[in-house]
């Protein structure tokens, strides 16, 4: 279900929209398509590809660790700015969210498996990110956690492009 309402009628750059997913493989295509389709038809074309892959990789996690069902939500904060959540029934905050100011900053992976760069992506190519533990059925839901990050500006660079 997608749904949408404006942040500020004042302010035609702020709306907001809501994806919620089931916990099924196709969920991770799903909500890249929505985010693409959502932020070119607001014009935001300079960050469709980096928004695109960082919401994958967090849809991914989401349906690999959790039991139940996620959801996505697109916020747009004005000027070209954007945040992304998205919320997951599972209270374990992975690597590198459990620690974001670990100095230094938790080693990539090794290049010999493949899996478990998603996160560091986002941590690599956001421009803001972090992790919201819920307990007790905060925002309305059961508990989890409401993974975000945020991009926009000149924040993002070319070293994130998807290709």
């Amino acid at each position: 279900m997608v749904t949408v309402s404006p942040l500020d009628s004042r302010s035609p750059e702020c709306w907001k929209y809501a994806l919620r997913l089931p916990c099924d493989p196709r969920a991770a295509r799903i909500a890249r398509v929505t985010v693409r389709a959502t932020l070119s038809s607001h014009g935001l074309h300079e960050i469709v590809d980096v928004t695109e892959l960082l919401t994958s990789e967090l849809v991914t996690n989401a349906y690999q660790h959790a039991k139940g069902p996620s959801s996505v939500r697109l916020v747009a904060l004005g000027g070209g700015h954007l945040r992304v959540f998205v919320w997951d029934d599972s209270a374990y905050v992975p690597p590198p969210f459990d620690d974001p100011d670990a100095v230094p900053a938790p080693p990539l992976p090794s290049t010999d498996i493949d899996h478990g760069r998603g996160l560091f992506l986002v941590r690599e190519c956001a421009d803001r990110w972090g992790c919201w533990p819920l307990e007790g059925g905060s925002l309305g839901r059961g508990g989890g956690k409401l993974m975000w990050f945020e991009l926009g500006g000149a924040g993002v660079g070319p070293q994130c492009v998807a290709v």
